[in-house]
């Protein structure tokens, strides 16, 4: 069974391509639309915000599925085994433009094609070695980089220490090599340097609801005083379940996505995703009119959103110091 999905999540700036009337009737583009393990049914305007987003900006742009538009969805349902085999299954299809995020699925799909038009959202492509320049990436891949630099993993951390001056052990919930990794890396260091132990919280693959209930089931169990998220697309497909859970545990936590704070997280640090979605439609549009993915510029996310919820924050006995209130681009009362 064909299982198909898609996502476009994190960064910002936008760059100019102006409205052009839709393409003849006759003319139809095929895109594939694939991502780790969002739902088929929430890849429509109506479902997932980022999936809204996109295809409203292809809409806006003069595309329409069912009329110059064919959308094939692909999903690797939370099971990172299955990128390679998925990669294959859409090559094999020759659709016009694969049109994904996550740096892992990212790079096989890759592998798996040097000719179809890529356009993707990841974290920085030069370091993952999707591409060798932001400018002129070359090859057959562009995108929306959210990785605004790695002191923004150790921000996050800060910010959180901030709002909770006690903070002294915290659990980190995503991939344990991320942890590892460079950004990683700058929050053990920023860890170390506030006085806070951090661990890992792994989430078992699939990645799914079941698999973040019995991750938060063991935390539970843990002596944990504060939560922080990773950006990676399975903790984006998964943004709002997150915040249930965490509201059930009662810990304070940051998070990566505007929209959970909006939903009821404490505090969310983040690139404009809105902006990113976008972005990365009209870098969609461009290509299908004809454009070079490798002359499109791959776009570096800059601007950064600090929310903060206060009513939550009333609800876990916090008080936010001024200091850090003022800071915020917004404050939800």
């Amino acid at each position: 069974m064909k299982r198909r999905e898609f996502l476009i999540s994190s960064a910002v700036l936008a760059f100019g391509t102006q409205r052009a009337p839709a393409q003849q009737s006759g003319t139809k583009k095929r895109v594939a639309l694939v991502h780790f393990s969002t739902k088929v049914a929430d890849m429509r305007i109506g479902g997932d915000t980022g999936f809204t987003i996109y295809l409203q900006e292809l809409q806006r742009l003069g595309y329409v599925e069912g009329q110059n538009l064919i959308i094939d969805r692909y999903s690797a349902e939370g099971q990172r085994e299955r990128y390679g085999e998925l990669a294959g299954e859409i090559v094999s299809t020759h659709p016009d433009l694969i049109a994904t995020s996550g740096t892992p699925l990212t790079l096989e799909l890759k592998a798996a094609t040097s000719t179809i038009p890529i356009v993707t959202v990841t974290g920085d492509p030069i370091r993952f070695g999707l591409i060798s320049s932001l400018a002129h990436p070359g090859g057959n891949i562009t995108g929306v980089s959210g990785d605004a630099g790695i002191e923004l993993w150790g921000k996050r951390l800060e910010l959180l220490a901030e709002a909770v001056p006690t903070l002294r052990n915290v659990l980190f919930v995503g991939p344990q090599a991320a942890l590892e990794a460079v950004g990683g890396k700058a929050m053990r260091e920023a860890a170390q340097k506030l006085g806070i132990a951090l661990v890992n919280a792994p989430v078992a693959t699939p990645i799914n609801e079941q698999a973040y209930r019995r991750t938060f089931n063991a935390i539970r169990r843990d002596q944990a005083d504060g939560l922080v998220f990773s950006d990676d697309v399975g903790n984006y497909a998964h943004r709002i379940l997150l915040v249930e859970l965490v509201k059930q545990i009662g810990l304070p936590a940051i998070y990566c996505f505007r929209e959970q704070a909006e939903a009821g997280g404490l505090i969310s640090y983040s690139t404009d995703l809105k902006s990113t979605v976008r972005t990365a439609a009209r870098q969609t549009v461009e290509i299908l009119r004809g454009g070079k993915p490798g002359e499109i510029p791959y776009v570096q996310a800059t601007r950064l959103e600090l929310v903060i919820n206060l009513k939550t924050a009333r609800a876990l006995g916090l008080e936010i110091p001024a200091t850090l209130l003022t800071r915020a681009d917004e404050v939800i009362e």
